[in-house]
């Protein structure tokens, strides 16, 4: 049996990875099996959820860690398990934001030397050109995205003027010379992702072999390990009637984040009313809707989007401590789920915010908060 190709997509929190994904699945073959292995902050898995329903053949999800350091162990079983179940034409990785990706084709070269069961097509680095400049200048992690990398993918460039774009164009261009093309809000066509014959796989070593003039060395988690802090929010309600997250509350805490402090915002949210995102617009597929609905928040840099769950689909939530998980029985529901990724530093300042109360609460009197720190 020929080996599995992998493609690696990788970028900054909030770069536009999932949204690329998601586009790139109409392009391919109905009967071409795609198996999706996600990485991320936090314990809501929420981009599984979105992509569960975009034709993926399978998903798999290593959550609240670094799929290159404290998570890399368990990559195999990972892998295996969807060659297993799915038996997938390809496999793609999306990594958390603050992943490292030589880290990780160096994982994936080690498993296909000795399973035979695999092979690194190519490492895709998405670049978010809006709000690059703000986080190339303190991540050191997203400058080694963009190091070892086969394709950049410049993202978001539309909402800038070409001043801004050439600026981020001509930094990248300071590093080797790396192949980039421009998404077309989120979509690149499919021949420029796949096939890329990745250069990390030729190199067997990129970290310590020749792929870059500039070498890291393993202590590269001691960066971006610390790069960001994570928040948990549970909010549940008590009774036996479903609840609604009070809507007003929570549009003005996501108009309130500052993009300095707060990276990204990701939830499972239970809402009375249709919710709109911040360009005013609502999920068509919610149609009129009656009673409590459910809906993901997905939030980057200023801007969010929710996203109706139609809910006779399954919902990958799990609650993110015992404490949360003793507080869920037959008369307590958590009607909002929430993970926040955040600046160095930041964690303790916005806990406290948030226990404050006036930004995550219920839409009438009652149900209790929780928030923990993750990382």
């Amino acid at each position: 049996m020929a080996p599995v190709p992998i493609t690696i997509i990788t970028g900054f929190l909030g770069s536009g990875k999932t949204t690329l994904i998601l586009n790139l699945i109409p392009q391919l073959p109905h009967t071409y099996k795609i198996a999706l292995l996600k990485n991320e902050y936090g314990d809501v898995a929420i981009d599984s959820q979105l992509a569960s329903s975009a034709a993926i053949s399978g998903v798999q999800e290593l959550l609240n860690g670094c799929i290159c350091c404290n998570l890399v162990g368990q990559l195999g079983d990972a892998l295996d398990s969807l060659l297993r179940d799915v038996g997938p034409d390809r496999i793609i990785i999306e990594t958390s934001g603050s992943a490292f990706p030589a880290t990780l084709a160096m994982e994936i070269n080690r498993l296909g030397r000795e399973t035979g069961n695999y092979v690194l097509d190519g490492v895709v680095v998405v670049i978010d050109v809006e709000n690059w400049k703000g986080y190339e200048d303190t991540s050191y992690t997203a400058k080694m995205q963009q190091k070892y990398t086969d394709l950049i993918v410049f993202n978001k460039w539309e909402l800038v003027d070409e001043r801004r774009y050439d600026e981020c164009l001509d930094r990248v261009g300071d590093l080797e010379p790396i192949a980039n093309v421009k998404s077309d809000k989120g979509r690149v066509d499919q021949s420029l992702l796949l096939g890329l014959d990745s250069a990390l796989a030729k190199d067997g070593d990129p970290i310590n072999g020749g792929y870059s003039k500039d070498k890291p060395t393993h202590e590269h988690s001691e960066h971006h390990e610390t790069e960001v802090e994570v928040l948990s929010v549970n909010l549940v309600s008590e009774g036996d009637k479903p609840k609604s997250v009070n809507i007003d509350s929570l549009e003005t805490f996501l108009l309130s984040a500052p993009k300095d402090e707060v990276y990204r915002i990701k939830a499972i949210v239970s809402a009375s009313h249709p919710m709109a995102s911040s360009n005013g617009e609502i999920d068509e597929s919610a149609g009129s809707q009656h009673g409590i609905a459910t809906y993901i928040l997905n939030w980057a840099f200023g801007r969010w989007t929710f996203t109706y769950i139609d809910m006779a689909l399954p919902v990958p939530i799990s609650v993110a401590s015992a404490t949360a998980e003793s507080a869920v029985s037959n008369r307590h529901e958590t009607i909002l789920r929430m993970t926040i990724v955040l600046a160095r530093g930041e964690a303790s300042k916005w806990k406290s915010r948030l226990e404050k109360g006036g930004m995550i609460e219920q839409e009438d009197d009652g149900g209790f908060l929780m928030v923990s720190r993750v990382v």
